[in-house]
């Protein structure tokens, strides 16, 4: 199930389901260790309410729940309302800003027509460190509230109603010798209090509220982290000091200052195209690791269908959330996410397919052996990608010690590989996998990628006083732009190819599926002028072959694309991403006002393929428009911000 809420501080990260209940905890890295959800897809933390004899828990389908997220603020809000049972629960939710606690702010209302006894219960499954083994729960007497903990991972859950700490609790086992878990001690409203257990366990909590008709009673909850069992103790004190209230507050203050931290003008875009603006802000603030690593997505429903999630860092990803963030004026996150990746390259100067948000290489699939013969298992985009994002960093900031910093231990070393990993017939890239992951050889985007990575280095080589550097990375730069114009072009089609690759025999061998990032990548990465006749046939092409001709008349990766193709659609998803490359495109050619129609009407068709709270997702459904694969895709929020920052500077330079 997608993610209808991520809130978080850089080093916690929440994330809720649509019916409310905490799916994803990530501490102490954004991404890394998620110690709720599991490969079964069956770890939450559940919510329910037993009323007139009757337990009901939130995933029933008798709760009609509205859930969503404050639109400048990382403060998530519910509704859950059950008709029959005269009840309704609402939440207001947040991770402090400075501190490690996830807090919600409960109301349970009577709905009833007459007086009552409600009980909430909250449930707690952790996996922590995302293994079931060798976990203990207990109640703790000296606080009066219940420690989940294993190793140097440890978690506090903390409740009170009406300011009455909580004293109704079991601890349990779940999911081994035949136990489904101890929630299922709430179904007749009375818990057993077991004080300890140990293995793969959970715990449940139960508030009482006596309830005349209508009236209501406040709840607080809170799950502290820390490392070790003092450390929780003495920032739960400070949750009861300080007030739950008051910390939600707060940190309700902290997200509307962080995004009137940089003046913008949105007041010509309509107000759901500036509502998603705020909200993908932030959506991209609280996936970045205060250490830097910017993670593609917190959701783990991809666990539940595979061998891994989209919790790491592509550099490529990154990249352009970190562009995305910079310019919009948070230039602090970029900084963080370079000297993050600096630290990450390989000695022979390119960069892996992914990482861990602690810096650590993350999973592949990408093999270093094809029949038997040796190649680097790489994306080369992703290294020259981040180069030349670093450079626009530059030009936005012109901090020249920062990049003094990082010229030895990153932009030389990748700029030395980009001139070696070359075709020596061809001048183009040596062969890597596309950014789609899928296929091995050199790819028009790849190609546009690795001369703006070179561009970037002999721009930075030169302000440097390193001129030969400079000279041979320009040289090489230009041979290859000379190159993506001539062997990448196919003029039957007046479109560029998908990829290139030598046969056995030493010939080219052209794929030439129609394909988003081979127009795109040619002007994101600056390698022909807007106006080239090869870029207008290529974009032609583009409109006439890819966009969907269905509900959803997005744009999708490319011919015949296989992933995640519904069974019941002739067209393959169409995504946010390339959709949006087309509205970067035309935003970008426009030279009057009237031209910007048409990118203004897709930046209302993104607006309109996201949820009520403001997510985006990787792709949909092109007749249902339902989310299709992960939720929130980060990369769609960076290419929403990317593109309406564009058009708000074209409407400006145009209206002079």
């Amino acid at each position: 199930m997608a993610r209808a809420v991520t809130i978080g501080n850089g080093s916690l990260l929440v994330g809720l389901d649509y019916r409310g209940q905490l799916r994803d905890l990530y501490y102490p890295h954004v991404g890394e260790a998620n110690h709720v959800s599991g490969a079964s897809g069956n770890f939450v933390h559940r919510i329910g309410v037993f009323c007139d004899g009757e337990m009901s828990w939130l995933d029933s389908d008798e709760w009609q729940i509205e859930i969503g997220s404050d639109e400048q603020t990382s403060i998530g809000n519910m509704t859950a309302t059950h008709v029959r049972l005269g009840v309704q629960l609402t939440s207001r939710d947040a991770v402090h800003n400075e501190q490690n606690v996830f807090l919600r702010n409960f109301i349970l209302t009577n709905k009833g027509t007459k007086k009552r006894e409600l009980k909430l219960f909250l449930s707690q499954q952790f996996r922590i460190a995302e293994s079931r083994r060798g976990d203990t729960a207990f109640f703790d007497p000296r606080v009066k509230a219940i420690i989940h903990y294993k190793g140097n991972t440890t978690f506090l859950v903390n409740a009170s109603i009406n300011d009455v700490q909580f004293t109704e609790y079991n601890i349990g086992l779940f999911g081994i010798e035949g136990k489904e878990g101890t929630y299922m001690d709430a179904m007749d409203g009375v818990l057993e209090k077991n004080p300890i257990e140990h293995g793969s366990v959970d715990s449940v909590i139960g508030l009482t509220a006596e309830l005349a008709a209508g009236a209501s009673a406040e709840i607080y909850y809170w799950v502290v982290c820390g490392n070790t069992i003092p450390d929780v103790h003495m920032l739960d004190e400070y949750v009861i000091e300080e007030t739950p209230v008051r910390l939600i507050n707060s940190t309700d203050s902290y997200w509307r200052a962080w995004l009137d931290k940089e003046p913008r003008d949105l007041s010509i875009l309509p107000t759901a195209l500036r509502t998603l603006y705020n909200r993908s802000l932030i959506t991209m603030r609280v996936h970045n690791d205060n250490g830097g690593g910017i993670i593609a997505s917190s959701d783990t429903d991809m666990l539940h269908h595979g061998r891994d999630t989209y919790s790491y860092v592509w550099p490529r990803d990154a990249a352009v959330i970190a562009s995305a963030l910079d310019i919009s004026g948070y230039h602090d996150v970029a900084t963080r996410f370079f000297t993050f990746i600096t630290k990450c390259i390989e000695p022979g100067g390119y960069l892996m397919h992914k990482y861990r948000s602690d810096g650590v290489l993350g999973s592949s699939w990408h093999p270093w052996m094809q029949k038997g013969v040796p190649q680097l298992p790489i994306q080369e985009d992703e290294t020259a990608a981040t180069v030349f994002a670093l450079w626009q960093h530059y030009e936005r900031v012109r901090d020249l010690e920062f990049i003094e910093s990082l010229y030895n231990p990153f932009i030389e070393p990748a700029a030395k590989f980009m001139c070696e990993y070359i075709e020596a017939t061809t001048g183009l890239p040596q062969a890597s996998y596309d950014l789609w992951e899928e296929k091995y050889g050199t790819s028009t985007y790849t190609a546009a990628s690795v001369y703006a990575g070179l561009m970037a280095a002999s721009r930075f080589a030169m302000i440097l006083g390193k001129d030969d550097d400079a000279r041979t990375y320009q040289a090489i730069a230009q041979r290859m732009q000379t190159a993506i114009g001539t062997i990448l072009f196919d003029e039957e089609t007046g479109m560029f190819v998908k990829h290139v690759r030598h046969t056995e025999d030493g010939e080219l061998e052209y794929d030439k599926t129609f394909d988003t990032s081979s127009f795109y990548g040619l002007i994101v990465f600056e390698v022909f002028d807007i106006d080239d006749p090869k870029i207008t046939r290529a974009a032609a092409a583009v409109r006439e072959r890819l966009q969907v001709h269905a509900n959803s008349k997005g744009y999708v990766r490319y011919e015949n694309d296989g992933y995640y193709r519904m069974s019941d659609a002739d067209t393959p998803n169409p995504w946010v991403i390339t959709t949006l490359w087309m509205a970067q495109y035309l935003i970008k050619k426009a030279t009057k006002l009237t031209e910007l129609k048409e990118p203004l009407e897709l930046l209302m068709w993104t607006c309109s393929h996201a949820t009520t709270g403001g997510v985006l997702a990787e792709q949909m459904h092109p007749n249902t428009r339902a989310h299709v694969s992960t939720a929130p895709l980060i990369w769609s929020h960076a290419e929403y911000v990317l593109a309406v920052d564009a058009y708000l500077k074209k409407v400006k330079d145009l209206s002079k």
